[in-house]
């Protein structure tokens, strides 16, 4: 992919940390309205938490982590990072393509069934408190960026740096 320019790099970045945050913010919603309808001993709030739930995950929670993880991608393909030169850009695209996949074949359809049938399980609670500690992770590791390169990101160093010492060695000469 051809490198953003500044301009672009910047929206996108900013756009990729909204969305980002939003997830986490999402997810801890959900974990709130989940401890609600599991602990409560009202029916009533049960369900109308449920609901507010089902509302998080048919509107909101699937488009906010497919744009995430969207916005991810164009972010390492478009600049120096790159998807696989540093341990910690794969470690958040394999994350976030994990979460991602199990919000949307198992979070959504917990809360759907949850929402339908009325039954309050633990899983309303246990899916949404792991997604936030997961989101809280990668935001840790967004901030930190441990780890340091990939193998391919070694050799890519390594061969950027003997081609700009060959360049160094044999000038071109001009008129």
């Amino acid at each position: 992919m051809k490198p953003l320019n500044r301009r672009t790099r910047r929206s996108v970045l900013v756009a990729h940390v909204a969305v980002s945050v939003s997830w986490l913010g999402l997810t801890i919603g959900l974990l709130t309205l989940g401890l609600t309808a599991f602990l409560t001993g009202d029916p009533g709030t049960a369900q109308a938490a449920t609901r507010a739930m089902k509302i998080f995950g048919d509107w909101l929670i699937v488009p906010t982590a497919f744009l995430s993880l969207v916005s991810g991608l164009v972010l390492a393909l478009g600049t120096p990072w790159g998807l696989a030169r540093h341990r910690w850009v794969w470690a958040k695209f394999w994350i976030t393509l994990v979460t991602t996949g199990l919000t949307v074949f198992s979070l959504r359809p917990g809360i759907n069934e949850a929402a339908a049938g009325g039954a309050i399980a633990t899983d309303l609670v246990i899916g949404p408190a792991v997604a936030s500690a997961t989101y809280l992770f990668v935001t840790a590791v967004s901030v930190l960026k441990p780890w340091g390169l990939t193998r391919r990101g070694r050799r890519l160093r390594v061969s950027a740096r003997s081609a700009k010492t060959v360049d160094e060695r044999s000038p071109r000469r001009t008129a």
